[in-house]
């Protein structure tokens, strides 16, 4: 496919998320999980019918209650059909036991019996403080409202319901005209929104993410489009290098664009622009969280090119993305390369550093492993600006990879130091 081209094509749904996809409608509510009444805490997505679902969830072994449960309802993989995901905000139900299973899944009974679908095709999320009991009596009187609230407009406030220490929503959509002879005259939509701010460094999944498409596609293609996204984007996201209990990103598909169509198959043009316009909308999404981590004042963009394997790219980048003392010189707005350099050579990766080339924000302040002389205040002048972007070569190889993060401030601790008070 030509990507070029493809990309020209797509376009920005204005003010779009979750619910910019036919088939959708969704709302945010205050429900009673956290104390401020003007606080929305109760989100629900629901697709005109149940609908081809997948799901990517943490691989941290103190997984939540709803993680669980959404596996579960997905058939242990990932891929299923799926009515409706409700997600409550300011209390994970993480670290609680029998008793948090089975509020999770008397959340799902709850909206099942509510919507008239079955229970399996009822996801859950949560977010919030680990390790305290939820109560479901917020479901019971939050759920009713928030049906009563579903509208094709809702998914503003369903992005604003799931937020925790966010400063803002993250929501992003594009549409596109498929190309691909089966579906000629189709114009197909994706969209989503995302909560993340801290927690945050991802493996099979995302923070808490909901995403949507107008597209038919069958559960299993979905889960394969929905995996290689998340592997490119919400796993290339970094804030502190911890991850989440409850990381949960959800895929719907309602087919609502090319209604008596055939699924998309793998391997076709519609799959192949179906899969793109999915990465172009996490990136944007996982970009989002990065630009919004806890305490941040910079978006940082790390790219890695010249390594030996994928695998040594990536942990290259890493260790660049999560070294506190290379946050903070970007924080401190110090051009301190050697920060860098000191990140990449503790990580294990075999390299010649005699080979390795550093610039940061487009100068070059290391060629073949030594010191480039620089103009301080020309770089004092690019720290002004919103990205900053550190890219290495290291010689190696032809493999590359792209890590998003952002700098370390004092924010940051005083925001995880009040987290419960």
């Amino acid at each position: 496919m030509d990507y070029e081209a493809f990309d020209e094509q797509l376009r920005a749904v204005p003010n779009g998320g979750a619910t910019s996809a036919a088939g959708f409608r969704a709302s945010g509510v205050h429900a009673g999980f956290r104390k401020n009444p003007e606080r929305a805490d109760l989100a629900l997505l629901v697709a005109d019918e149940p609908c081809p679902a997948a799901g990517t969830f943490t691989q941290n072994r103190f997984c939540a209650a709803p993680v669980t449960v959404s596996r579960e309802h997905l058939g242990g993989v990932g891929a299923g059909m799926v009515r409706a995901v409700v997600v409550n905000s300011g209390n994970a139900n993480a670290a609680t036991g029998e008793p948090g299973l089975a509020a999770a899944r008397e959340t799902c009974e709850i909206a099942s019996q509510l919507l008239g679908c079955e229970l399996e095709q009822v996801l859950v999320a949560s977010t919030g403080v680990i390790g305290v009991p939820l109560e479901t009596g917020c479901f019971e009187t939050g759920l009713p409202r928030a049906i009563d609230a579903l509208s094709r407009d809702g998914g503003a406030a369903a992005a604003r319901a799931i937020m925790t220490t966010d400063t803002h929503p993250k929501e992003y959509a594009v549409a596109y005209e498929s190309r691909d002879l089966e579906y000629v005259g189709c114009t197909f939509t994706v969209g989503g929104c995302v909560k993340g701010s801290g927690m945050i460094m991802p493996n099979m999944a995302t923070m808490i993410a909901l995403i949507t498409t107008d597209a038919p596609v069958a559960p299993e293609a979905l889960h394969a489009l929905l995996s290689d996204a998340v592997a490119r984007t919400f796993n290339k996201v970094t804030v502190d290098s911890d991850t989440s209990t409850n990381d949960t990103c959800i895929m719907l598909a309602s087919g609502a664009a090319a209604r008596g169509a055939a699924p998309i198959a793998p391997g076709s043009e519609a799959y192949e622009e179906l899969g793109y316009a999915l990465l172009v909308v996490c990136e944007s999404l996982a970009r989002a969280i990065a630009a919004d981590g806890e305490g941040s004042t910079k978006l940082v963009t790390v790219n890695v090119d010249g390594a030996a394997t994928p695998a040594d790219a990536d942990a290259c980048a890493r260790a660049v993305a999560n070294s506190p003392l290379v946050k903070t010189a970007i924080a401190g707005r110090d051009c301190n390369w050697g920060r860098i350099a000191a990140a990449l050579g503790k990580c294990g990766v075999p390299f010649d550093q005699r080979k390795v080339d550093i610039d940061i924000m487009g100068l070059p302040v290391c060629r073949a492993g030594l010191t480039v002389p620089f103009d301080e205040d020309e770089a004092l002048r690019r720290f002004e600006a919103p990205e900053i972007v550190i890219s290495v070569d290291l010689g190696a190889g032809a493999c590359s990879t792209t890590v998003w993060t952002c700098d370390l401030t004092h924010e940051y601790i005083s925001i995880n130091a009040d987290y419960r008070s």
